[in-house]
């Protein structure tokens, strides 16, 4: 009796707990709508009383709204939601837009900026160690409500083309007209893409943040995509839509208070700011609701402008005064599919046509729930090893464990169809392809081409076309050989290498590499050893201005491993043939040398995240501070002429406070014995010299006022200052404009200058530039940066203290 009891309450306890509560209200009003039917897959669950509420109880993930005389609409559902439609009257929307002010209410704004101020101390991370677990579905299909009309209007479509006279075609052309009537079908009873993933996360302040993906299945491919498991979402950063940076694309009202599950939430409703009330169209973009004690977030739900176009909700809860993630929802247009008319009339007008054209929104489907929360939990080094993300399994047996929503038949019959079109169309090796673009390279089956290398420009060699290729893990799991060869157009010389890695292990990166090269590099260029691609790309123009290069050739062996998610060293030995390319005499002892030299490199980075794939590691967020340390030593050894020591370091961060963002970034070399100009360092100028106008590329190292190749030191300390004014504005497009004052700096000296024969000058006073940069200028994604020489090194003429820098936004600080 007593069990049946038990029972009893539970089952009484889990139907009130599922239980949802909706407020339908008239937007513009903030009144009920009495009589809103709530509806799921066609079937009512309800309609509002005269308060404008409705309780139930649903498996459904959302629910359409509607009401007659305003526009239909949807919500994602949870225990306690609120709407609100718009009218369907033009007179009355016209009405309503003269209301609603053009402004943010101040409010509002005052509430947001709580929210930014108080985010680190609501974030789980404020914790001492946290773990939860999560179920996520991404899936690509037509949406839910066409799938109907679109299998009506395919059996339709189909039975005319059977009635069409036969064409004569090519055999290539009646391929593609089979498959392209074949993915019509498939598109009928399955899904397009389908991707699940099931993960644990684990936080420890002393340990950081561990992801383990327990399990992950992804239709049509032989194996899992790894860089889109790093896809990231609202979990552990502000959603864009209420980031200070982007205040000004939207508007903000305060409208309401609300209770969910015992705690009071400001009702917070925003619009993009170009939001002008045309018909068919919402009244607001979004809303969202703020805990009123401690400013967490507890909901967001931020739509398109059209309902067709898509929505993202993201809804958070409370576990030891923190605010996690327990649910997220999104729905994004990505095209449609078309169809045009089967008569073969080809003296129709464009409108005609047209009005023959039937489209089907594709969409992306993304469903995730969050759960098993734990807090204060058991701290053990071991469970934290490795990189920040490691795969368990990713053949999909285990997900059932983990489904918090069952697979419909439509996304299980998905597995069985698109596995065999996945293996048909070699959709892994195109998926491998794109994913390559994101490491800059050129995947092609087993090889993969250096994007990078395929043009440079310098004013040595001026355009530089190369092609690297590299055999990658298709073609052995352990073996990788790679070779370059390059032309300078301007000096008309060839440069080629050839190398090969082997890997130690496929569960980091650990390899020995040996290589050979016959190239040519400016003289006293800063290491970029361990430099991310984004890095290099940034300082790869830093020679458009400098013509002081020399010529290597010689044979390398370096064994490169990481030692933790944070620690990667390098170490290396070299025998080089060394010669410059000017006019050069080094001691009396001429311009061309043997040169015998062992390297150490440090890479720490103790807050970027990693995860290793079959192609090697894939850095997914570079966080920062980050630290790189580069110690050579030439010796008199195996035909060396020289014996020296070539420190250099370089560290960089980028932080936000009250005031703004500000990156940091120093850097400085030592070079002690003595040694040819080359492995001095160079003072990185981009500048044209007196009689040109200085306009340049930005570089990560680059003065844009300073002469390139006029001066060399063998010590020096460098440093790069950049600071976003917190004022944010809106331009052209749908991106927000900004300044950044830049302040950089460089000092150093050498000993001996007399040594080298050739004209250029120690640079021993500090060289300062300030800079204005204008980000996202005019909407486009280009920074614009004006630049001043002041101090010691300004001279009269404003022309040649003054510069202009163009730089890719999305290069970062």
């Amino acid at each position: 009796m007593n069990k049946l009891l038990s029972f009893l309450l539970s089952f009484l306890f889990l139907n009130v707990a599922a239980q949802s509560k909706i407020t339908v209200l008239k937007a513009g009003e903030g009144t009920p709508i009495t009589n809103a039917t709530v509806s799921c897959n066609k079937k009512i669950l309800g309609k509002t009383n005269a308060q404008g509420v409705l309780q139930f109880r649903t498996k459904c993930k959302k629910v359409d709204v509607e009401a007659p005389g305003y526009y239909e609409d949807e919500a994602v559902v949870d225990q306690v939601m609120e709407i609100a439609l718009s009218k369907t009257d033009p007179k009355t929307q016209s009405i309503e837009a003269v209301v609603i002010n053009d402004k943010s209410d101040p409010l509002a704004l005052e509430i947001l900026q709580k929210v930014n101020d108080n985010y680190q101390n609501n974030s789980p991370q404020s914790l001492d160690s946290y773990s939860f677990k999560s179920y996520e579905k991404i899936s690509l299909d037509i949406d839910e409500d066409s799938i109907k009309h679109y299998n009506a209007y395919l059996e339709k479509r189909l039975d005319s083309l059977k009635k069409l006279p036969e064409k004569i075609q090519t055999a290539e052309k009646k391929k593609d007209s089979t498959e392209s009537v074949n993915v019509m079908k498939l598109m009928s009873s399955s899904k397009l893409f389908l991707w699940e993933r099931a993960s644990e996360f684990l936080f420890s302040k002393k340990y950081g943040e561990k992801i383990n993906i327990l399990d992950n299945r992804v239709a049509g491919l032989k194996e899992p995509i790894y860089e889109m498991m790093t896809l990231r979402s609202n979990r552990n950063r502000i959603p864009r839509e209420i980031r200070e940076e982007n205040r000004t694309l939207y508007r903000f009202f305060l409208t309401d208070t609300i209770e969910i599950e015992g705690r009071q939430n400001y009702v917070i409703r925003f619009r993009q700011v170009d939001y002008k009330q045309p018909v068919n169209k919402r009244k607001f973009n979004g809303y969202l609701y703020v805990d009123t004690q401690t400013f967490g977030l507890k909901k967001i739900e931020s739509n398109s402008k059209k309902k067709s176009e898509g929505s993202i909700t993201s809804i958070w809860k409370p576990i030891d005064n923190k605010w996690f993630l327990s649910k997220e929802n999104l729905k994004i247009k990505m095209g449609s599919t078309v169809f045009g008319n089967t008569k073969t009339d080809e003296k129709k007008d464009k409108d005609s046509v047209n009005k023959n054209l039937q489209k089907f929104g594709n969409y992306v489907f993304m469903v995730a729930d969050y759960f098993d929360f734990k807090t204060q939990i058991s701290e053990n080094k071991k469970d934290f090893a490795g990189y920040t993300m490691s795969v368990k399994n990713s053949d999909g047996k285990i997900l059932d464990t983990f489904r918090t929503d069952s697979l419909s038949a439509r996304e299980k019959i998905t597995y069985e169809k698109i596995d065999s079109v996945g293996k048909k169309y070699k959709l892994d090796q195109k998926l491998n392809a794109f994913t390559g673009l994101i490491k800059g390279k050129l995947r092609l089956g087993k090889v993969d081409l250096d994007a990078a290398q395929l043009l440079k420009y310098n004013k040595y060699e001026g355009a530089r076309l190369g092609i690297a290729a590299k055999l990658n893990e298709r073609f052995h799991p352990y073996l990788s050989p790679d070779a370059y060869l390059a032309y300078g157009f301007k000096d008309e010389g060839w440069k080629y290498g050839a190398g090969i890695d082997v890997k130690t292990t496929l569960n980091k990166n650990s390899f020995f590499r040996a290589e050979y090269y016959n190239d040519v590099m400016a003289a006293g260029r800063f290491s970029e050893n361990l430099w991310n691609f984004k890095m290099k790309i940034m300082n790869s123009g830093i020679d458009l201005k400098n013509d002081r290069f020399y010529r290597y050739e010689g044979f390398k062996i370096a064994f490169e491993n990481d030692l933790s998610n944070a620690l990667t060293f390098n170490i290396s030995a070299k025998k080089d043939i060394e010669e410059t390319t000017f006019d050069y005499n080094f001691m009396n002892l001429g311009q061309k040398f043997e040169n015998f030299a062992s390297k150490i490199t440090l890479k720490y980075a103790p807050k970027s995240k990693n995860i290793m794939t079959p192609s090697g590691k894939f850095t997914y967020e570079q966080s920062f501070p980050e630290f790189y340390i580069n110690y050579e030593q030439g010796m008199q050894a195996l035909g060396g002429d020289f014996k020296y020591s070539r420190w250099d370091a370089l560290a960089q961060h980028n932080f936000k406070t009250k005031a703004g963002v500000t990156g940091i970034r120093v850097y400085g070399g030592l070079l002690t014995g003595d040694a040819p100009i080359w492995h001095h360092f160079a003072m990185n100028g981009l500048g044209s010299g007196k009689d040109s106008f200085n306009f340049n590329l930005t570089s990560f190292l680059g003065f844009a006022t300073m002469e390139g190749g006029k001066y060399y030191n063998d010590k020096f300390a460098g440093f790069y200052f950049t600071h976003r004014i917190p004022w944010y504005f809106k331009t052209f497009g749908k991106n927000t404009s900004s300044f950044d004052v830049v302040y950089r700096g460089i000092i150093g000296d050498m000993k001996n200058p007399e040594y080298h024969g050739f004209e250029f000058q120690k640079l021993d006073h500090l060289y300062q530039e300030i800079g204005l940069e204008s980000n996202h200028f005019l909407g486009t994604p280009f920074n614009l940066g004006f630049f001043y020489r002041v101090g010691h090194y300004s001279t009269l003429p404003f022309k040649e203290n003054f510069a202009v820098q163009l730089k890719f936004n999305f290069l970062g600080f």
